[in-house]
């Protein structure tokens, strides 16, 4: 048993590993080629490996593109739960949860990208399947409810509060987007302190309506 144990942890991890090496050749392949463009024979070229072996992981090119956008999702889930860790404050905690979610898409500007599938195809409405869609936007709800949390926890209604993080994604992702593409500079503003300053304003407007002010 020990011995069989041994070898499954093995074979485990070599398949992690050969997964891996399929995933960061399929991002490039998807850079350079956007989902439309891409192919599991080109994903595989990249990753040098044959087409039927890339079979044996991904049983299409949409799967390969959910596996690096759930993967981006939890990185996201994870750094903002991780920028919360230390904080009590509600209010502390709506404008950390919006900036986490902010810093991330900063410092993976090809995570957001994939997010809206903006490799070289546009704004389009693209999916990759009734299933993995809404596996996906489930991921990305949990990514996004700290911020709920948060403001539910300063006394917002849940649809309030719902409203509030749709506004806090919106604002992040179109501040982001001119930052990337370097539109910004056109204004001369400071994208991060936009941001922020918009996260402090709905604390504390949900502060006000609700009599809570945090101290």
């Amino acid at each position: 048993m020990p011995a069989n144990s041994s070898s499954d942890k093995r074979r485990s991890a070599v398949n992690e590993l050969k997964r891996d090496i399929i995933l960061e050749a399929a991002r490039r392949v998807f850079e350079e080629e956007g989902l439309e463009g891409a192919s599991l024979r080109a994903i595989a070229k990249a990753a040098g490996y044959t087409p039927a072996a890339l079979y044996f992981h991904f049983d299409s090119k949409e799967a390969v593109y959910a596996e690096l956008l759930s993967r981006s999702l939890d990185n996201l889930k994870q750094e903002t739960e991780q920028a919360l860790n230390q904080i009590s404050s509600p209010s502390e905690k709506l404008h950390t949860a919006a900036m986490a979610f902010f810093h991330y898409y900063r410092d993976n500007p090809g995570d957001l990208d994939l997010g809206f599938y903006l490799f070289r195809g546009g704004m389009k409405p693209h999916g990759l399947g009734k299933e993995r869609d809404a596996m996906l936007n489930q991921q990305l709800q949990k990514g996004l409810q700290p911020i709920t949390d948060a403001a539910m926890a300063l006394g917002a209604t849940e649809s309030c509060a719902r409203e509030m993080t749709v506004s806090l994604f919106a604002h992040a992702t179109g501040l982001l987007l001119l930052a990337h593409t370097g539109r910004i500079r056109i204004f001369g503003v400071n994208v991060e302190a936009m941001m922020s300053d918009f996260a402090s304003t709905l604390t504390k407007k949900i502060e006000k309506e609700n009599g809570n002010v945090d101290h």
